[in-house]
């Protein structure tokens, strides 16, 4: 898909947990979820709105647009780096 969600640096960068969010932007811990993986097909500007408000950043900080499969192939990786980093932090 050639938009990326980067909702998950986002979260890293101002240590913000997905249960947290969820809590504060009003939507189930399932629906964050699925929107962190990039695994949402579409995405309600009042959830966008919402999100934002509360990390307090531009759409454009969570979703990015990757024209061609290489750049999905970084992504995948990046995402991966963020997942052990998030891990680290909460195995700690």
């Amino acid at each position: 898909m050639p938009i990326i969600v980067r909702l998950d640096r986002v979260m890293v960068e101002q240590k913000v947990t997905l249960t947290d969010l969820a809590e504060r932007v009003g939507i189930t811990l399932a629906n964050l979820s699925i929107l962190k993986t990039g695994k949402a097909r579409a995405v309600r500007f009042s959830t966008l709105e919402a999100i934002c408000r509360e990390l307090k950043c531009q759409p454009g900080d969570l979703l990015e647009y990757v024209p061609n499969p290489v750049g999905q192939a970084r992504e995948v990786e990046q995402q991966k780096d963020i997942e052990q980093a998030t891990d680290t932090e909460h195995s700690v």
